[in-house]
């Protein structure tokens, strides 16, 4: 695969969705100064990705070249099947974790841990898929995100 900066992907994804924006425009929405944002656009032309067309005196309009889709499609489904590689990876630790707690007969758990954070979602859904209950305290038994890990405690 083609080696492609994180700044050069946003780029193409923000030129994708709004040819007309601005490198103004592109500097705010990325957080990058207009310095840069040129540079990596002059970059992405010489790349072959994107063409620029002169609409007056002052206006730009970017589009991506169908090398420059190719790549930003490539990129985007590189990152989606990662995602479901860690996705998978913390479903089947999840899944383990209630085959424990089922030959255990354990049928009620509190999780504990980062209310946003998506391995305590990935439990707390197969739990449920499994009908164990979900405690509102953190009594009896409690399974706790640890890293990429789930611990079983016991809690009086």
């Amino acid at each position: 695969m083609t080696e492609i900066k994180q700044h050069e992907y946003d780029l193409l994804n923000e030129i994708g969705q709004d040819p007309m924006v601005t490198q103004a425009n592109l500097s705010s929405r990325l957080g990058i100064a207009v310095g840069s944002v040129n540079w990596y656009i002059k970059r992405l032309i010489q790349r072959g990705w994107v063409k620029v067309s002169h609409l007056d005196r002052t206006r730009l309009k970017y589009d991506l070249t169908k090398e420059g889709m190719s790549v930003f499609t490539q990129r985007a489904l590189l990152y989606a099947r990662d995602s479901l590689k860690v996705y998978s990876d913390f479903r089947k630790k999840a899944k383990a974790m209630v085959t424990e707690l089922q030959q255990k007969d354990i049928q009620q758990v509190y999780l504990e841990g980062d209310h946003n954070d998506e391995t305590l979602d990935i439990l707390r859904l197969t739990c449920i898929e499994a009908g164990i209950q979900l405690s509102k305290t953190p009594q009896g038994v409690v399974i706790q995100v640890d890293g990429q890990d789930y611990r079983m405690m016991i809690r009086d």
